[in-house]
């Protein structure tokens, strides 16, 4: 039970609240924070395994131990200006794709509370997709030292700019909360951005006695400028061309996300799972991910394991152009630019992996987590591995071992 009161507390930091002091004073500003101090291993010499899509060195190949997979650091301000209205900002460091640690706004935005079961938000917020999406850097909140990437980085645009609904009823012997959401987000990369516009979401949350079932279902338009410079090339090739890039190219088609999840957890032991599928009438196809993670509570000490699974459901090669059709230097081109097309479309992660690990609650608000994780990347993939290496196999079989203290004060 102890274990379920910390977990609660660290929730509760990434949330808003109209909740006043004891005192009744306002306007009251409060401080909160948290943080990971980790360090990663892997056995895979000659690529790097990362747990922001978007980094560019991690464990393995850059480092052979690593403190920037996991590492972060994160302070919120919430500010109850009135028993209706308040405010929050946090800030997260942590490892960015240009090597610096600069600090970026996770959480910025405005809650009224229109009744007490019913609020608004707008400003900078995170998607409700996943089960542990709110809290996702949080991770003394979550029983793992990261979440399962086989569902987690199935939505990468994790932020979004825009309007937000929560509201909150009984049934019976049950809690619900319904959450609408619509706006738009982007994220940076070494070489571009990902834009991620006209985003809509409905999530919903059911508290039934010691379990918990969650739903939720989405849709974005992707677009990224090195992806429309790609399939503007293609063009250049006359007809075939213009079919293949009609076919690929990401700008102007929407992406859906579904995932559902399922926790019960009375006290002395916990289990959860998800189960997610992103799809796409585009050059991200179509993807599904899960996992099922169970653990067990003895004092301090919680031991966990845990199976998941992802794989991509659509096409992972195409023919593309003939080159034989065109004079060179054009048949050496479409060879290049079948290439390229064929290493995007095959570099969705398909792996199945195994969790193994245990976490120790040595004081209020601090834990020490070591993990194990053995990778099997199925069907010749990388398993989303960077810096690949000319000695790298795709399809082979990583070990990792994760060492963290996570803290929120």
């Amino acid at each position: 039970m102890v274990r379920q009161v910390t977990w609660l507390c660290a929730i509760l930091i990434v949330t808003q609240s109209g909740a006043l002091l004891a005192d009744n004073s306002l306007p009251n500003l409060e401080f909160n924070g948290f943080g990971t101090l980790g360090v990663v291993h892997s056995d895979e010499q000659n690529a790097d395994f990362i747990n922001d899509p978007f980094a560019s060195q991690g464990a393995g190949y850059s480092h052979d131990w690593s403190a920037e997979v996991d590492s972060c650091l994160g302070l919120q301000a919430t500010l109850h200006l009135t028993p209706k209205l308040s405010s929050v900002v946090q800030v997260v460091s942590e490892k960015r794709y240009d090597g610096s640690y600069a600090p970026e706004i996770e959480w910025a935005n405005v809650q009224y509370d229109i009744t007490p079961n019913l609020s608004f938000r707008v400003g900078r917020m995170v998607q409700s997709s996943f089960m542990a999406s709110e809290h996702r850097k949080v991770n003394y909140a979550t029983p793992w030292v990261r979440p399962p990437q086989e569902v987690y980085r199935l939505m990468p645009v994790a932020n979004f700019d825009g309007v937000d609904m929560r509201y909150r009823y009984p049934v019976g012997e049950t809690t619900n909360e319904l959450q609408l959401n619509f706006g738009g987000g982007s994220v940076d990369y070494s070489t571009g951005s990902i834009d991620a516009s006209d985003s809509w979401g409905v999530s919903h949350r059911t508290h039934w006695g010691d379990a918990t079932l969650f739903a939720s279902y989405g849709e974005l338009k992707v677009s990224a400028d090195e992806l429309s410079q790609f399939f503007d090339v293609y063009r250049l090739f006359g007809l075939p061309g213009e079919q293949l890039a009609s076919r690929y190219e990401v700008d102007g088609k929407r992406t859906s996300l579904l995932s559902l999840g399922l926790g019960y957890d009375p006290g002395s032991w916990f289990v959860m799972g998800e189960w997610a599928r992103s799809s796409s009438p585009s050059l991200l196809g179509e993807s599904e991910g899960a996992y099922m993670t169970l653990g067990y509570r003895v004092a301090e000490w919680t031991p966990y394991v845990g199976v998941a699974r992802a794989k991509v459901t659509s096409n992972t090669s195409e023919p593309g152009l003939n080159a034989a059709l065109y004079p060179s230097p054009f048949a050496e081109g479409a060879q290049l630019l079948n290439g390229m097309l064929n290493e995007l479309l095959s570099s969705g992660i398909q792996q199945e992996s195994i969790t193994v690990g245990a976490r120790w609650d040595f004081r209020p608000g601090m834990a020490l987590t070591a993990q194990y994780d053995h990778i099997d990347m199925r069907s010749g993939t990388s398993g989303g591995l960077i810096n690949q290496q000319p000695e790298f196999t795709p399809g082979g079989r990583i070990n990792l071992f994760s060492l963290s203290l996570d803290f929120v004060f």
